[in-house]
């Protein structure tokens, strides 16, 4: 259903006997926040917003305003919604949400709104005759604590019929939630650590897809809460447990969608091999944007299925690039790339557009890309490593924001955000740094 006007919003609202509408955005943290309207002022909401201090896209993690940033007290964007993204949610009685820009007062949109950065990247991918397709991966591990103590909701092995039956009630409800509210779910398992699972939904345009992502996580949190559980999705939520990745599946094609720009006979075309090297000669930097939390680099290490190193493979689980094989029949339907090095706690509009643009810039400069990677890189010697122009990805945040401030592409593409990017992140560095282990693995745990 494509929705037009508020008028139709209204409509619905009061149809479903909706009581509070939920007026969404994801910060520069990613963390999910909003405010509420209710029903009988819905439509006033939307043709005006909703005010937001601006100073609330300088909060860090902690909810610590870094007034480095030049953004504090002073200052007021809008909540602006976009219609398309109405959403009656299944697990929060009366509630609907709305996703929304975020706006000046004179209407522009603001430089701090990841959605338009992500709008602003397509627009000019589209200009130069590019769409793309999308999917975000999400890995997600489900329990609850008592006494402190956390309880899986199965110890399962990986893709085990046990598993699947012990969280059927909640995968159940979560897939019903899911496509109640549009969201088409491709494929589910239990992955390899205790109460770990995975749920895929379908590729979609950019935007959609980004905003699908914070649907998904929204629903997978309020499916949770309603059966006393706790969804975590951060990308380590214990140390001595395998860490959650929310791998990112793209595929380019002409602006009509009839042609995929990365399909070839050999299993990449040479568009597709100027991409990949593209993400692989900026992905120091990217890694700030894509795995953008202290907590991320407790799972990006070495033989962790989840990328370590600057490679590119067929198939290989351990290259930050994943080639996946195509289907039989649907060979250049389904010819896409996967990015390992990707987890919830980023902002998707915000990694998303970053990808883009790192592809495309291979794009633009007909990078060369290195042979492909058929082992485990890690298996490398230092000589192979440098022959093979193989790096190892930074191992903390502050060295990956390192590299994202000397990466003049990406800071050109971030532009104003870019900075106040940096600032946050870089005061969540120093929060826990001198933290104990605990402290930092309980902070990320239900963030995202």
């Amino acid at each position: 259903m494509i929705l037009k006007s508020a008028d139709e919003i209204v409509t619905l609202a009061q149809k479903s006997a909706i009581s509070l509408v939920r007026f969404l955005f994801c910060d520069t943290t990613s963390v999910i926040r909003g405010k509420c309207t209710r029903t009988d002022k819905l439509k006033e909401r939307i043709e005006s917003g909703i005010g937001l201090v601006k100073g609330t896209m300088a909060l860090n993690i902690l909810d610590h305003l870094q007034v480095d940033t030049g953004l504090g007290a002073v200052g007021e964007v809008r909540l602006i919604p976009d219609l398309e993204t109405w959403a009656v949610l299944p697990y929060s009685e009366r509630s609907a949400a709305l996703i929304c820009d975020l706006q000046e007062l004179d209407h522009r949109p603001w430089d701090h709104c990841p959605r338009s950065l992500l709008k602003r990247v397509v627009e000019e991918a589209k200009a130069a005759g590019y769409s793309f397709q999308i999917a975000f991966e999400p890995e997600f591990i489900l329990g609850s604590f008592e006494n402190g103590e956390y309880k899986p909701i199965d110890r399962s092995m990986c893709f085990s019929t046990d598993g699947m039956n012990r969280a059927s009630k909640f995968i159940n409800r979560f897939v019903d939630s899911l496509e109640r509210q549009g969201i088409e779910v491709e494929q589910y398992y239990p992955e390899q650590g205790p109460g770990q699972h995975e749920l895929s939904i379908r590729h979609t345009s950019p935007l959609k897809a980004c905003d699908r992502q914070i649907y998904y996580r929204e629903t997978l949190r309020g499916v949770a809460l309603e059966q006393n559980l706790e969804a975590m999705i951060g990308p380590k939520p214990f140390e001595d447990q395998p860490g959650n990745g929310c791998h990112l599946h793209l595929s380019a094609w002409d602006i009509y969608q009839e042609r995929n720009l990365f399909w070839a006979e050999n299993g990449l075309s040479d568009f597709g091999r100027f991409f990949v090297a593209g993400i692989l000669q900026h992905l120091p930097a990217l890694v700030a944007l894509t795995c953008p939390s202290v907590n991320s680099y407790r799972r990006l290490r070495p033989r962790a299925w989840s990328s370590a190193y600057t490679c590119w493979g067929f198939d290989n689980r351990e290259a930050a690039v994943r080639v996946p094989s195509v289907y039989w029949g649907q060979e250049m339907a389904t010819s896409n790339i996967e990015l390992k090095c990707v987890d919830s706690s980023c902002n998707p509009y915000v990694a998303l557009a970053a990808v883009i643009a790192c592809g495309l810039d291979g794009v633009k400069r007909q990078l060369t890309l290195p042979p492909p990677v058929d082992v485990d890189p890690s298996t490398f010697s230092a000589d192979e490593m440098i022959e093979r122009k193989i790096e190892r990805l930074p191992a903390t945040l502050q060295e990956a924001l390192i590299e994202l401030e000397e990466d003049e592409m990406l800071m050109n593409v971030l532009g104003n955000f870019g900075k106040t990017f940096i600032a946050v992140k870089t005061s969540e560095c120093g929060a826990f740094a001198g933290a104990n282990t605990d402290f930092e693995l309980s902070q990320h745990r239900t963030r995202f």
